[in-house]
């Protein structure tokens, strides 16, 4: 998973629903771990402007 950081706007209710806690929010900026990611789309399906993309 990736995130188009131009779009994001760090609402963070990608890192909510995360049940791998892959994603994180430091510095103003979300990350997604791929190597703790399980692809369950979680964070795709919740993203109200679809800033999170599948691939890495």
């Amino acid at each position: 998973m990736k995130i188009n950081r131009d779009l994001c706007d760090i609402c963070g209710s990608c890192v909510a629903v995360c049940p791998a806690d892959a994603i994180v929010v430091s510095e103003f900026i979300v990350d997604i771990d791929n190597e703790k990611c399980t692809n369950c789309l979680n964070c795709l399906k919740v993203c109200p402007i679809k800033a999170i993309e599948e691939g890495e």
